[in-house]
């Protein structure tokens, strides 16, 4: 087993991107940090590109800044209460503040797509839009933040893989000296990456309302549940699926209503 480990690369990514002095008190810039404003920054331009196509049901540039300022708030706070409330309830019981404590990591995917729900209904009856139409905007913006926040879990050498002996398997040396696949990036690939793509091809063909959200949902769905299947299953089973298999469902059952809802209305 050792001299076969010794072919695979061990993970050695610091999770800091820019160290701060010792006397800052601060570790530093985060990767991860680097990958949410990343996302964010990416949504923005294009949220202002097709703003200023006429492709949205936004009105001006306020509506601009309001979105991206309730969407911003609504992944960080849904993100983290996610986490807590889906795979940390007895570190919360022990200890409620650290819910606070962000810092220390501890995001969930699935809370997040939860509190960009919550600022999309909060958006829509601000500004007298669709809702469905403020739902697709939404989900054209999403797939870049997924995919810079997958790269950071991999960076971070979290969220790790089974083991495995594919040639491309790391060696996370946080979880032993067993070969692991790189899950994290399947996921940046699946999750991210090829939505990405779909969602910058669909979105300006103006596609009826619900469309492209239920589009992606499902795309989302398909490859986070197949993602799991290579995924460590840190936060245990429900009813025999893994916990991220498990909350996946939802979305897809949201995602095909979307997408039957959409046909129905084009007839």
């Amino acid at each position: 087993m050792i001299a076969a480990a010794l072919a695979y690369w061990t993970h050695d990514l610091d999770p800091v991107a820019l160290h701060f002095p010792p006397s800052w008190g601060l570790r530093g810039v985060h990767w991860y940090g680097l990958a949410y404003a990343a996302g964010f920054l990416v949504a923005a331009y294009l949220l202002g590109r097709w703003r200023r196509a006429g492709l949205t049901p936004l009105r001006d540039a306020l509506d601009e800044s309001a979105l991206i300022t309730a969407v911003m708030v609504g992944v960080v706070a849904g993100g983290r209460l996610g986490h807590v409330f889906l795979y940390a309830r007895d570190e919360f019981a022990a200890d409620p503040l650290m819910v606070f404590r962000v810092w220390q990591g501890g995001m969930a995917s699935h809370g997040g797509f939860l509190g960009v729900l919550l600022a999309g209904v909060w958006f829509a009856r601000r500004a007298k839009a669709d809702f469905f139409a403020v739902g697709d905007l939404l989900c054209a913006l999403a797939p870049a933040g997924i995919l810079f926040g997958r790269l950071a879990n991999f960076v971070n050498g979290e969220l790790v893989g089974n083991p495995s002996s594919v040639a491309w398997a790391v060696i996370f040396p946080h979880d032993g000296a067993m070969p692991r696949h790189p899950s994290q990036l399947y996921e940046a690939f699946g999750e991210g990456l090829l939505p990405l793509v779909w969602v910058l091809l669909r979105y300006p063909r103006r596609l009826p309302s619900g469309r492209l959200a239920g589009e992606f949902l499902l795309l989302y769905s398909a490859a986070r549940i197949v993602c799991e299947c290579f995924r460590s299953a840190e936060d245990g089973h429900v009813l025999g699926l893994t916990a991220g298999q498990f909350w996946t469902l939802p979305l897809a059952a949201l995602g095909l209503f979307l997408v039957l809802r959409s046909r129905r209305s084009a007839e």
